[in-house]
């Protein structure tokens, strides 16, 4: 598996267990407080438009080939299938807080999850929207959202770091983050109507670093560096943070890209759970 990263900054750990590919961060690896991953489209059973790891079940996939995908993810990742807890994601920025009784379950109209329970993973769904991961060491919480341009210019990061403080008494300058495999500036084209709300939500000092005009009046938004922003006004700690380098619409043979295909496709999935050691 050959990915072509933005950049040649050592972001990722790319694994592999049983035949099933994920991606790790070292940065999130060194709390030795989580289990975590984001999956690849290889490395599962699903055929045609969802071959072949897709996990979701909002797809129109098999739903027996869904069941195998999720035991062989489960297993590579290292976390308990029954233990995990889905997103069912409308580009809210609305959080909920999993608990053991949500094992198995499917949220709905949730874009993020915290926790702190041991044992319990969370999983949300992505083709080129942005996933954030959150992990505080000292209180032993985590959090997973997915932010799309919707979810980022209303700063779903910052809503999620303030859900764990509020639930957890998570003092944001303590979290580890990460901004997940995601469309970067350079495939992702928008119109005046979006850049219009980045304009509304993100200091003038920022617009040259979020977007550009190219002379068919388009756009090209930077939603990496808008989570970035959004996590540094959040209280995170810059060298807490770890930025992707790793375009899913670069790489529609590696990553499901909504970009490439349109609907016709499965899901990618972000996995974070407390290790409980």
């Amino acid at each position: 598996m050959k990915i072509k990263y933005k950049n040649q900054e050592h972001i990722f750990d790319i694994k592999e267990k049983g035949g099933v590919p994920y991606l790790s961060y070292p940065l999130l690896e060194r709390t030795g407080l989580v289990k975590h991953g984001f999956s690849t489209r290889l490395g599962g059973v699903s055929k045609g438009v969802w071959a072949s790891m897709n996990i979701s079940t909002t797809r129109g996939d098999d739903t027996a080939d869904i069941a195998e995908n999720r035991r062989r993810i489960a297993s590579a990742v290292g976390v308990d299938e029954r233990m995990m807890v889905y997103s069912c994601q409308t580009h809210t920025t609305n959080v909920a807080v999993a608990t053991e009784k949500d094992a198995g379950a499917s949220l709905p109209d949730t874009d993020g999850m915290i926790t702190n329970v041991p044992g319990l993973c969370l999983v949300t769904f992505y083709a080129d929207c942005v996933p954030l991961f959150f992990v505080d060491p000292v209180k032993k919480a985590v959090g997973l959202s997915h932010s799309g341009w919707r979810g980022t210019v209303n700063k779903m990061a910052n809503v999620t770091a303030d859900r764990m403080q509020e639930v957890f008494g998570t003092d944001p300058a303590d979290v580890i983050a990460a901004i997940g495999p995601s469309i970067c500036q350079d495939c992702y084209e928008v119109s005046e109507d979006v850049i219009s709300q980045v304009r509304e939500n993100y200091r003038e000092e920022y617009w040259e670093s979020l977007y550009y005009q190219k002379e068919n009046g388009k756009y090209q938004l930077n939603l990496w560096r808008a989570n970035e922003i959004n996590l540094l006004e959040a209280g995170i700690k810059k060298e807490h943070i770890a930025v992707t380098n790793a375009c899913t619409c670069c790489n529609p043979e590696i990553f499901f890209s909504h970009r490439v295909t349109g609907t016709d496709r499965g899901n990618l999935s972000a996995f974070l759970a407390i290790t409980g050691e």
